[in-house]
């Protein structure tokens, strides 16, 4: 099928919104599923809202008090949760049945508990590449997608950020990167990681996780290494993060082929859509916005001019703001 040239939206720094105001759970707690795994979950907002769930990224990451901030809490119904292995869900870190299949189901068992039909889904990073595959497997139960930060998970975007690309725009930060790991392994450092994260002794991942995190945190904002989430200074949760997200990455995040995503595209065209993405991200790249954007026309395409990665960027707050106050009336 013939594509049309994608017409961006780039927004201007006036007049920018914020984060709506700081709301707490109303809901909590676990759910269970057919492995081991128990999933932590919240809802947030009003019980009576349009349903959205808010889906982190990572993979290995784990959900926050400022991913319920996006949405009006007085209009909509959140549901969080924290993916296999991650935050507060049990148990932490571990890859066992840990991948995107076993993640879109348990996003359809939260579903299915809450007692929704259709809802909204939101996610950045990895949270948009597990937007789109579950919107691509269930799109009779999305309402829309609101995306940011664009990662279609495929090898070009890997070699990008873990070999070849990124490096050359933070040499400083990728020499950390690479310390952890012998000259001799290093035309493959997915692998060497991949080795390090899953010995047995933690010790050795403990190292190799605080280099991979830190390689991420020092790239994710044109505002520094300031802006890093300072839980990627926590061991605990620097394992978790650097584990699952290498587990995922070293299989390719468990599709069945590369670029998946796009080629599957047409199953959500209908869909409502809004992406959001900062124009000079280094994590993941506005090339891949540029595709799915290019694949799928009818999204809204809204170009930061004056943003990187990271969800909390001025820019990209108010992009992602006025985006769910859209979705709201769809």
């Amino acid at each position: 099928m013939e594509r049309n040239t994608p017409s961006p939206v780039v927004s201007s720094s006036a007049h920018r919104r914020g984060l709506f105001r700081e709301n707490e759970p109303y809901a909590q707690g676990w759910l269970a599923t057919d492995g081991p795994h128990e999933i932590f979950y919240e809802e947030c907002g009003a019980a009576d809202g349009k349903p959205c769930v808010i889906l982190h990224g990572g993979p290995g990451g784990a959900i926050n008090p400022t991913m319920r901030r996006f949405f009006d809490p007085s209009k909509w119904r959140m549901a969080l949760f924290d993916q296999r292995g991650c935050g507060k869900s049990r148990p932490n870190a571990s890859l066992d049945d840990n991948t995107t299949w076993s993640l879109i189901e348990d996003i359809e068992r939260l579903r299915v508990h809450l007692g929704v039909e259709t809802w909204t889904v939101f996610g950045g990073s990895w949270g948009s590449t597990l937007a789109l595959a579950y919107a691509i497997t269930h799109p009779d139960r999305v309402a829309g997608l609101v995306l940011r930060g664009i990662f279609l998970l495929t090898a070009r975007e890997l070699k990008w950020f873990y070999q070849d690309g990124a490096s050359i725009l933070f040499p400083d930060a990728w020499a950390r990167f690479t310390a952890p790991i012998p000259v001799e392994e290093r035309h493959d450092l997915m692998s060497a990681y991949h080795r390090r994260l899953t010995h047995e002794d933690r010790r050795v991942q403990a190292e190799a996780a605080a280099a991979w995190s830190q390689w991420e945190g020092d790239t994710i904002s044109i505002r520094g290494p300031e802006a890093r989430p300072s839980k990627f200074n926590e061991i605990d949760f620097a394992i978790a993060f650097a584990r699952i997200e290498c587990h995922f990455f070293a299989n390719g995040g468990f599709f069945d082929e590369d670029g998946w995503i796009l080629k599957n595209i047409e199953k959500i065209r209908n869909i409502p859509g809004w992406i959001v993405q900062g124009r000079f991200d280094v994590v993941t790249p506005m090339e891949s916005a540029w595709a799915l954007k290019t694949a799928w026309p009818e999204a809204r395409f809204d170009i930061v001019w004056d943003a990187g990665h990271a969800s909390t960027e001025p820019g990209i707050v108010d992009g992602l703001v006025r985006a769910t106050d859209q979705a709201l009336r769809v």
